[in-house]
């Protein structure tokens, strides 16, 4: 026991501040219910809510009336891709309209696992520090319905409409889509959770030296008898006791959704689910005349992330979540041997395994591991499964009034952990220390990764995912030669494909040889077959072109922009019209230019986003902005100049600008970013206090402006910037070829290195001099 946080003797010595658990609430309905209403998630929400006030004992409209602060966790629905039947303006006060609740203070918290139990903790700090006096914590899942009634279904029912026009003061925290899911991860396939879980699954199996029957078998068994705790809950979505036999077994129902999990063994999605629970101060509870029999403390809390997937040292283990048991326990004054009632999120296998490795907890006694069911039978892919478990240990500990129940809350691929640690013995608040634990696991030094791979590397860990038309895709994490991780999937290799797919093959540590194309990491058994399937060319300035324009004349290359806005066939003809320049050593420049008044207006909007995540090469916007050029890049502008447009001459060593051009960059303003090193290019070259003023308030610069502030090398009369450029392109190739490129590494050096620079002995030793 942690002596500084020993029990108070009773409730009456409580600080007023000190916040207690005074309600919770579930509800819930499937499709097959007699009284089944096709309910919206902000309806079941605010039906939690209400029996989460009811169950304080206290009048709901006295209750209601002293709420001051709310917080939601986000559905599936409120992600805005997949809401079909609509979606309310403000999912908070849609919920908050309903109960008749005004709040002065109103969270929508991003998607993930962990945002119920996080939110309690975090609302619980607020409530000791004197900010709130009484918060409710909320949220549903309508995915069921959704599903249902967008396949055409019914029920008799009227396809329902959720959109409602209801607005509030509200702090949004957003998606966190990329919390979960990064662009590299999208690019790759690896969007669903199944997908992304296996790869760590894999990765604990092989440490544990199992094979993958044994493993299947073993999974299969911790998961199980989870379905006896959900066969008994009343808002279980599948209440259904399975064998462990039934777990392992492939069958139509029962389908490999991604080696190595089976249906049964994830979290189950197709659900109408929704809870909330109810924290006010002490000094509140009494005011309302709350029972002290119905109060309930979190004694520990702990919130911590983990670091990204790639750069984890162990993709089969999670420091965060360990850490985060135990500090919760920690501040608690307690051990995992004191805990009774118990809920580890079970999303998958792993996120069980991760905490009963860690503590040597015994899984045969499905209860010690769910007070529901479990993911997998209770149900609840979202964000909110967490809240019911909650719902069910203040339940619980309220009836065995000295017990001490722990709930485990996991978000992304075990990134995020969030954990609560219960009872109803009084208890004063005691905060935790998460953020200086958070620096520490931030310290630990990560697994070098990129995102272009190209040679043999050496298979980490992989998942195969059968497709509904009987193809198969793969993902694959690998280390290359110099030890960096990367992506790559395997989609169209079948020896590859079924040599990750045969169960009697352990295809980790095997060599495999990867190639980047077409923005993907492409995997294969041998160097022959991605000669085969992704064959190497040389690159052209010949070559078909749709996008540009090239022409030669002797030593300088110039490259025409056809279109004033840069899509993914622009960047990759660019590429490589880019790529054979720096081939050639007889080219010395490359000059820009564009075919039309508009110099470049920035990627296609078309392609930025879910639709079409990357636009670019590896090698940045139009080729160049992601390379170290070592030979002169001259660009002619007019016209617009925004956004891609400004990194790419921000790329560029000369730019001749005529009187008509602008500058601008307004990423910031639609929501994006400027991520091909125009940010730090533009500091480096017009001041930080003006390169700010551009990028956040999207202010324009004139043709002039742009000069003065360095940003352009010359102004010219409009229409004479491209005559202007050529000139300057030849008096380059007056110069010496072999200083030219020292010249231009050295000025590339961040500082000088104290000693001769290799670029000095180069030209000491050129052809320019000793010719």
């Amino acid at each position: 026991m942690n002596a500084s946080a020993d029990p108070v003797p009773g409730h009456a010595d409580l600080p007023p501040h000190t916040p207690v658990l005074i309600g919770v609430g579930e509800v819930s309905e499937t499709l097959d219910s007699p009284d089944y209403r096709a309910r919206s998630e902000a309806q079941l929400a605010a039906d939690a809510l209400l029996a989460a006030v009811a169950d304080t004992g206290v009048a709901p409209e006295t209750v209601l009336a002293a709420v001051d602060a709310a917080a939601m966790t986000r559905s599936f629905e409120a992600m805005g891709f997949g809401s079909p039947l609509g979606t309310p303006t403000s999912y908070p006060w849609a919920v908050l309209r309903r109960v008749g609740a005004s709040p002065s203070y109103v969270v929508h918290d991003a998607l993930g696992g962990q945002t119920p139990q996080s939110l309690v903790n975090e609302l619980c700090q607020e409530v000791a520090d004197g900010r709130h006096a009484l918060a409710v914590v909320f949220g549903a899942d309508v995915t069921s319905t959704t599903r249902h009634f967008t396949r055409g279904a019914g029920a008799g029912l009227a396809r329902p409409d959720f959109a409602e026009d209801v607005t509030g003061p509200e702090v949004d925290r957003g998606r966190g889509t990329h919390l979960v899911n990064t662009r590299h991860q999208v690019l790759h396939g690896m969007t669903n959770a199944p997908v992304q879980y296996a790869l760590l699954e894999h990765a604990r199996r092989h440490r544990l030296g199992l094979d993958r029957r044994t493993y299947a078998k073993q999974m299969a068994a911790l998961l199980a008898p989870l379905s006896e705790v959900a066969a008994g809950r009343e808002h279980a979505a599948a209440p259904t006791v399975r064998t462990a036999a039934e777990v392992e077994t492939v069958t139509a129902d029962n389908r490999v959704v991604a080696d190595p999990y089976r249906r049964l063994m994830v979290a189950r999605d197709q659900v109408n689910q929704g809870a909330a629970c109810v924290i006010a101060s002490v000094a509140t509870a009494r005011a309302l005349g709350v029972p002290e029999e119905r109060w309930v403390f979190l004694h520990g809390h702990a919130s911590l992330s983990e670091q990204t997937m790639l750069a984890r040292p162990d993709l089969s283990r999670s420091p965060a979540t360990v850490a985060a048991v135990e500090h919760a326990l920690d501040v608690a004054g307690a051990c995992i041997e004191d805990v009774g009632p118990m809920d580890l999120y079970s999303c998958f296998p792993i996120a069980i395994t991760t905490v009963t490795d860690a503590f040597d907890l015994d899984t045969d006694d499905p209860r010690r591991l769910t007070l529901t069911g479990g993911l997998p039978f209770f149900g609840g892919a979202g964000s909110n499964y967490s809240l019911h478990a909650v719902a069910e240990v203040v339940r619980r500990v309220r009836h065995e009034p000295g017990a001490i129940g722990l709930v485990g809350a996991n978000g992304g691929q075990l990134s995020k952990y969030a954990v609560g640690v219960y009872s109803a013995r009084p208890r004063p608040w005691v905060p935790d220390d998460s953020a200086a634990l958070q620096a520490g696991l931030d310290a630990v030094p990560g697994v070098p990764w990129t995102e272009v791979a190209d040679g043999p590397a050496v298979v980490e860990s992989f998942s195969v995912e059968p497709q509904r038309d009987g193809s198969r895709t793969a993902a694959l994490v690998c280390r290359d030669l110099a030890g960096r991780r990367f992506l790559a999937t395997a989609a169209d290799d079948d020896a590859l494909l079924d040599l990750l797919a045969d169960e009697d093959v352990e295809p980790i540590g095997r060599r495999v040889h990867v190639r980047h194309v077409d923005h993907l990491n492409r995997a294969a058994l041998t160097r022959a077959t991605l000669d085969r399937l992704h064959p190497v060319h040389p690159p052209r300035l010949d070559g078909e072109h749709t996008r540009i324009r090239v022409a030669v004349d002797g030593p300088v290359v110039e490259l025409a922009l056809l279109r004033p806005l840069l899509d993914r066939a622009a960047h990759t003809e660019c590429d490589e019209v880019v790529s054979a320049w720096l081939a050639d050593p007889h080219l010395r420049v490359l000059l820009l230019h564009a075919d039309g008044p508009d110099f470049c207006q920035g990627l296609d909007p078309a392609e930025v986003g879910w639709g079409g995540t990357l636009v670019t090469p590896p090698h940045g916007v139009a080729g160049l902005t992601g390379r170290a050029v070592d030979r002169p890049v001259v660009a002619a502008v007019s016209g617009a100049v925004r956004d891609a447009g400004v990194e790419l001459l921000l790329a560029c060593h000369l730019v001749v600008a005529d009187e008509t051009a602008t500058f601008e960059m307004t990423a910031t303003r639609r929501g994006l970013v400027a991520e091909h090193g125009g940010l730090q290019r533009l500091r480096e070259v017009v001041g930080r206090r003006l390169a700010d003023d551009v990028v956040l308030t999207g202010r324009r610069l004139d043709a002039h402006e742009a000069l003065a502030a360095g940003l352009v090398s010359r102004v010219v009369p409009a229409g004479d910037q491209l005559a202007t450029a050529r000139q300057l392109a030849e008096r380059v190739c007056l110069g010496g070829g072999t200083a030219v490129r020292a010249t231009l590494r050295m000025a590339g050096t961040a500082s000088y290195p104290g000693r001769t620079p290799r670029e000095v002995d180069e030209v000491a030793f050129s052809e320019d001099l000793m010719g």
